[in-house]
């Protein structure tokens, strides 16, 4: 019984340094979780104004550019799917690479080839390991990510755009990534980036909020396509930037969620442990008791048969 003490104890030991991990994990979430949210509302307005004047711009306008003609028939799509670059957040990745899926396979239903471009580790190594090609990818920043690391993961994706489809270059850009709705409430998302959706079901030109908007009339210098192709980078940046900030604060979310998870089992495992040891520990004395009872017991009786 001793042995089996001592193997409680070792396990309560073990599950007790583990909770202590798991706390600080979730602390230190909590803590990332209210920097990341303030990012994302910082980033919102510069992203819905932005939307807001290419809506402008194409609706003023009758230039054909890829920002915002539908191509007639579509080709090849690319994908962008935001993970992360650590574990222990639960379901986060997953649910984003199972989004990712199926865009992939509406894309492909359609007729359309579809080129993946893949933020963070574990998407990486999703992909890797089931041997899919992946344009590109980068990993280093999901958690934290900054305006620099959105213009690197935009470049490429640009640069796919402004060539022809038969160049290896893509007709649309579509985005997967993990919106942050609350504390308790992540939801991978699809999102079309581009071509720019200027138009509601009613066929009046919408804002960034779903209201229709009236837009007056422009007129552009030097050009209504020079203009969209220098706002094109910049409304590509400022989306990507957005879904990358989006994403990291609901990593920290779930993650937090997860690390709160372990270690509220592992307390109820160490009680569990702590119950089974003193009963364990319990048997043990009263095994001793008895044998000690039964040994006074034998003296006795050798004593009074002696006699």
């Amino acid at each position: 019984m001793g042995a089996q003490i001592r193997v409680y104890k070792r396990r309560i030991k073990s599950v007790t340094a583990t909770k202590k991990i798991t706390k600080a994990m979730e602390m230190i979430a909590a803590s990332r979780i209210v920097k990341a949210q303030r990012q994302v509302a910082a980033s919102s307005p510069y992203a819905e104004e932005l939307t807001r004047a290419v809506t402008a711009v194409a609706t003023g306008s009758t230039t054909q550019h890829p920002l915002t003609t539908e191509a007639e028939r579509p080709r090849r799509a690319a994908v962008l799917l935001v993970t992360s670059d650590r574990g222990l957040a639960g379901g986060y990745s997953s649910n984003a690479i199972k989004a990712a899926d199926r865009l992939t396979e509406r894309l492909r239903a359609s007729g359309k080839e579809v080129d993946s471009y893949i933020v963070g580790r574990k998407g990486v190594a999703y992909y890797g390991f089931r041997e899919r090609e992946v344009k590109e990818s980068w990993t280093g920043f999901s958690d934290s990510p900054q305006y620099g690391d959105a213009k690197a993961v935009a470049a490429p994706l640009i640069e796919a755009v402004w060539k022809d489809a038969s160049e290896g270059g893509v007709d649309e850009l579509h985005i997967v990534f993990t919106e942050f709705v609350s504390m308790m409430t992540q939801s991978p998302v699809d999102r079309r980036l581009l071509p720019l959706s200027l138009t509601e079901p009613s066929g009046e030109a919408a804002e960034p909020s779903g209201q229709p908007a009236l837009l007056p009339l422009y007129e552009f210098e030097p050009s209504a396509e020079e203009v969209l192709d220098a706002l094109l980078p910049r409304y590509v940046e400022s989306r990507i930037y957005n879904a990358l900030l989006q994403a990291a604060a609901s990593e920290h979310a779930a993650r937090r969620r997860a690390m709160k998870s372990a270690t509220d089992n592992a307390e109820e495992l160490i009680k569990s442990l702590t119950r089974l040891a003193n009963a364990a520990r319990q048997a043990d004395i009263t095994q001793e008791i008895s044998e000690i009872v039964g040994g006074a017991s034998a003296l006795a009786d050798a004593s009074a048969g002696s006699d």
